[in-house]
């Protein structure tokens, strides 16, 4: 059997962490910061967690990057 592929523009998305889930980075934070508010600022700029809905689709996508983080 070939090995599988990662798709890697998953691979720069999304970090597995060892619970099982993925780390993502929050969107709407590149350029016209001014008009927003202090606390939408702060709050994008935290990392975020991959819903659960869509955490079967990023394990597909990141075969090896899943093995590391399932739950042991």
């Amino acid at each position: 059997m070939p090995k599988m592929k990662t798709r890697k523009a998953a691979a720069k998305r999304y970090t597995p962490v060892g619970n099982g889930k993925f780390k993502r980075k929050r969107a709407n934070l590149r350029h016209i910061l001014e008009k927003r508010p202090q606390d939408a600022k702060k709050r994008n700029s935290k990392t975020g967690y991959v819903h659960a809905a869509e955490s079967e689709k990023v394990r597909r996508m990141l075969p090896y990057a899943a093995k590391l983080s399932k739950k042991k």
